[in-house]
């Protein structure tokens, strides 16, 4: 597979996480973990039957243990510590912490072997946040200090996630498939989260449990075998950049649905974020 072709498809990724926002609405009044349980257990679900109908469950045998261990870490603490900030902080400014994972993938790339970090791409993660930024915050920021502990959490939260899909980088030789058992392990912990910290409540009618099986299948599913491959074999550093196009591109799908409005704030984000991807494709 070519480095272009595997950087395709990883942002196709980015693609499927812009409808998260417009199916997690649709999925009201479903808690966080029950949600993150539903989701991922559909898309481990249904990836393991692809495994079973494909390659087989061979193929997942000589995979050492920690590599489960790691994906389900990533996967599973990613979502937990960004519940978890979400109900110690306003969701705003920790979501927008949460948000420096782009940025880090960015800086932590350049760790990686054969990888060079230049200052395009610095510059492009900078434009980048700034524009997620205006989104995230569209009300303004209110940073409180009782607020810390949360977001404390959120900034493990996106060391996590970038942790995660830069050190995939180093398990080249892992197959995609290992993602299923990430997927099913998580479900299972968030189960048991959800067990502990929530009340159970169901979707609401057909709507809820569509849009439940959306998140599942791409959201909440693809997105993340489609990411690995994007980590594993594509451009780090431009796919790190370019996941700043998620929070607009899912306002854009919010603003279609009627859920949210169009203002002139989301055209100055859209062009930072725009420019920050040309930037870092630039110093490609």
């Amino acid at each position: 597979m070519t480095r272009n072709r595997a950087t395709a498809i990883g942002f196709t990724a980015v693609l499927m996480w812009a409808l998260l926002a417009l199916f997690t609405v649709g999925s009201a009044p479903v808690p966080p973990f029950l949600l993150t349980a539903l989701c991922f257990g559909i898309g481990g679900g249904l990836a393991l039957i692809w495994l079973l109908a494909g390659r087989g469950l061979s193929v997942l045998r000589d995979v050492p243990p920690g590599v489960y261990l790691f994906g389900t870490a990533g996967l599973f603490g990613y979502h937990f510590l960004y519940f978890s900030a979400l109900r110690m902080a306003p969701a705003a400014e920790a979501g927008l912490i949460a948000y420096l994972w782009p940025l880090f993938i960015v800086l932590f790339s350049g760790l990686l072997p054969g990888e060079r970090l230049r200052a395009l791409h610095l510059l492009g993660a900078g434009l980048a946040f700034a524009g997620a930024a205006l989104i995230v915050l569209r009300g303004g920021a209110s940073f409180s200090p009782a607020a810390l502990p949360g977001y404390g959490l959120a900034f493990l939260c996106a060391l996590t996630w970038s942790t995660y899909s830069v050190v995939s980088r180093r398990f080249g030789a892992v197959p995609t498939e290992a993602v299923t058992v990430f997927c099913l392990a998580t479900a299972l912990l968030s189960a048991l989260a959800h067990l502990a910290l929530e009340q159970t409540v169901w979707p609401a009618g057909p709507i809820g449990w569509l849009s439940v099986l959306g998140l599942g299948l791409g959201p909440v599913g693809a997105a993340f075998f489609t990411w690995d491959i994007g980590m594993k074999r594509g451009d780090i550093q431009l796919l790190g950049v370019a996941s700043y196009a998620a929070p607009l591109l899912s306002t854009l799908v919010l603003v279609l649905a009627g859920i949210a409005q169009a203002t002139p704030v989301l055209l100055l984000a859209a062009m930072l974020i725009a420019g920050g991807a040309l930037l870092a494709a630039r110093a490609r």
